[in-house]
């Protein structure tokens, strides 16, 4: 098994590294529906104007180096380099690090006419190479044209600078690779150094991670080869996000076997690791199975959403987390029966009985007061969730927050003589709809009521298609296309100008990044409002059959609907309120819902698992929960701070947006693993005791009231 795994999960994972920037579909406008605006004018201006979804746009900046004006011999200078750059093929860079069968993205760069700044401080040139920008070999690409640009007009005696969406990519992906190297070897090293603490022993803590590391890139490369093969392109942050949930729930699903194998080797002196291997799998397998399906649930109903991303992701992620369940059923117990008791060498652990410790104290203290347990994690998570009151959605583009690079230097730059929005166009997209010839007389009126739109800076002459059937109108805007003003903008006066100046016999819709992200805004708004309830029916529904209670179900989803509301108000808290920002990610909420409702689930239904067994041995129900506190809070409260030391790493990060994930996902699974499951719900159970698993209640062989034998009841090892 473990060499069957073995051979999958490098073999798939090599082949998915090679063609994930393949299966994957840059940019945000070819997700939307076809009935949104923005989706309308990128079809226009596909089938008119030969755009597509994978051209890079760059702006460059040329200037004299001694700051003077541009003067004629300058502009003629430009003109000859940018025609000899424009006629020369940019070779990519190869090394002998890629991956055989990488795609050679060698081309020959598209570069438009050039506008001359008002004051002839600069000229700028519009750029286009082609490819996926987050594809390692594109980024190389525009470096070589880069550098060749900066020669090439360097020996004219001019300097250059790049902005646009590739050229910030590269530059925002360098300024953070050694943080990201820095914080990735932390983190990394914590969750090894925990393992350490824990288990007191090599093997645990090294093997949990090869093992999630191997499954992990046997589902992503099943997931790419899939999308190739169904031609379903996924979006780029798709295998990211699915590398980050199958750490996460893989983690934690080896933690759970390695608690309950170490009490079972302790518990069973004479048993060998094979057999306790396969009586773990048995035993916890269930739970695991049962907490995987409710996350396979809550991805997939994704797959509903409008938005394509969403749609996609929902489906790439559940298949993941099928891959992640096989690995935890056969490779993960494959692991334990192989290396059986020297697991834990060379800890001694498994010769001595522990300690009661922290989870033996807080396991009496919720038998005997439940009330106030309960009573003590309502007030804290209700105080958390004030911070809804007032909560805002921000739907701004998550940039860079304060990070200083040469791509934003260059955009400043521009904006200090030209429309903010110069770099970045907002296209107006008009096509015949009568068969009649379109010329630009035809949408002069158009033009000019567009160019009285207060905040639209400029509007460039209008370009003719040249099968005569369509125009672009570019719009310089006066604020950035990527801020929540263009969006507003746009999604306002902009399209109703649109709408009353329309050309008889003509449609026309509005295009551009600020287009794009005003569309996205309505699409997510709408999907969340359908995904969410539809998620928590679909849960409930399945905790229900795999429960076999009414009740149980109730009680894991309402201490799961707190933990979310909590977590949610904590971030407005910091974010709106706090640090003054205009309101929490508008990603945030899914976020949220897929990383913590969906793994806080996990740990409920362990220990709900786990108090089920032991209510079906003899005594008193409160005296059951004490136990299985005892036996898995440990496993949950490790799971969930690897875990959330995983994300909290995020927090780190210059980008805005990621930050707010970071911090919330962190704060919402301490949540999860540290009051919900191992305080809320065991108090819970303590209080409803046997009525909990209503209608088939477990019943004590002896009877609930009869006091069972104290060195079987309560000195049994545990983990």
């Amino acid at each position: 098994m473990i060499a069957l795994w073995a051979v999958l999960g490098i073999g798939l994972a090599i082949l998915g590294q090679v063609f994930v920037f393949r299966a994957t579909q840059p940019g945000n406008d070819g997700f939307l529906p076809a009935s949104y605006d923005s989706a309308a004018a990128l079809r226009i201006s596909e089938e008119h104007f030969g755009a597509r979804s994978d051209s890079d746009p760059l702006t460059v900046l040329v200037a004299r180096t001694d700051g003077a004006a541009l003067a004629a011999p300058d502009e003629r200078r430009i003109e000859e380099v940018a025609q000899r750059l424009a006629h020369k093929e940019v070779v990519m860079p190869r090394t002998e690090e890629d991956p055989p069968f990488t795609q050679d993205h060698s081309q020959v760069p598209r570069i438009g006419a050039g506008t001359t700044a008002p004051d002839r401080s600069f000229r700028l040139l519009s750029v286009q190479l082609e490819g996926n920008p987050e594809d390692p070999g594109v980024q190389s690409t525009y470096k070589a044209f880069r550098e060749d640009a900066r020669a090439a007009f360097g020996e004219a005696g001019l300097r250059t600078g790049f902005t646009g969406g590739l050229a910030a990519t590269v530059d925002t992906a360098d300024a953070e690779k050694t943080r990201s190297t820095v914080v990735g070897a932390v983190v990394l090293g914590l969750i090894v150094l925990l393992h350490v603490l824990v288990f007191r022993s090599v093997f645990a803590a090294l093997l949990p991670l090869l093992a999630v590391t191997i499954v992990g890139g046997a589902a992503v490369g099943a997931v790419v080869l899939g999308s190739m093969a169904s031609g379903i392109r996924l979006a780029p942050s798709t295998p990211g996000l699915i590398n980050v949930v199958l750490m996460g729930i893989g983690i934690d699903y080896f933690l759970f076997l390695l608690f309950r194998f170490r009490e079972q080797l302790r518990s069973r002196p004479g048993q060998s690791g094979r057999a306790a291997a396969a009586e773990v799998a048995g035993r916890v397998g269930t739970a695991v199975t049962s907490a995987a399906l409710t996350i396979v649930a809550a991805f997939a109903t994704l797959g509903i959403a409008s938005f394509g991303q969403f749609r996609v992701l929902g489906p790439a992620i559940a298949v993941s987390v099928l891959v992640m369940l096989l690995g935890s059923l056969t490779l993960m117990p494959a692991l334990l029966a192989v290396t059986g008791r020297k697991m834990f060498w060379p800890s001694r652990a498994l010769d001595r009985a522990p300690s009661e410790g922290v989870a033996g104290r807080l396991g009496r203290l919720t038998a005997r007061r439940p009330v106030a347990l309960v009573l003590a994690s309502v007030v804290l998570l209700g105080a958390l969730t004030a911070g809804l009151a007032g909560i805002r959605m921000d739907y701004g583009q998550s940039g860079a927050g304060g990070e200083r690079t040469a791509a934003v230097e260059t955009a400043e730059e521009i904006s200090r003589a030209l429309p903010a929005g110069v770099s970045d166009p907002t296209s107006v997209l008009v096509a015949a709809t009568d068969g009649a010839p379109l010329r630009a007389e035809r949408v002069a009126g158009l033009a000019g009521a567009l160019a009285r739109v207060p905040g639209v800076g400029q509007v460039a002459p209008t370009v003719l298609s040249q099968d005569g059937k369509a125009a672009r109108i570019d719009l310089l805007l006066a604020v950035e296309s990527g801020g929540q003003q263009a969006r507003d903008l746009v999604s306002g006066p902009v399209r109703e100008t649109v709408r009353k100046n329309l050309p008889a016999g003509t449609e026309a819709h509005v295009g551009g990044t600020a287009s794009v992200f005003a569309d996205i805004a309505m699409a997510v708004d709408k999907d969340l409002k359908v995904i969410f309830p539809v998620a928590a029916v679909l849960i409930a529904v399945i905790l229900l059959v795999l429960l076999r209670s009414v009740l149980a179900p109730v009680v894991l989803m309402l201490a799961v609907g707190l933990g979310f509301a909590a977590t949610l108000g904590a971030s407005a808290l910091v974010f709106q309120h706090g640090l003054g920002r205009p309101g929490v990610d508008f990603t945030l909420p899914l976020v949220l819902f897929l990383f913590v409702v969906a793994l806080g689930t996990d740990y409920n239904i362990l220990i709900a698992d786990r108090v089920r067994e032991e209510m079906e041995r003899p005594g008193p129900a409160r005296e059951a929960v004490a136990r299985a506190v005892r036996h898995t809070a440990p496993a949950i409260a490790t799971a969930g701070l690897v875990l959330a030391a995983s994300f909290g790493s995020l927090a780190v990060s210059p980008h805005a947006g990621t930050q707010q994930t970071g911090f919330a996902t962190a704060v919402g699974i301490l949540l999860s693993a540290l009051l919900l499951s191992v305080v809320l719900v065991p108090s819970l159970a303590a209080l409803l005791r046997r009525s909990l698993w209503w209608p088939l209640r477990p019943r004590a062989r002896d009877g609930e009231h009869r006091t069972a034998p104290p060195a079987q009841a309560e000195r049994l090892p545990v983990g």
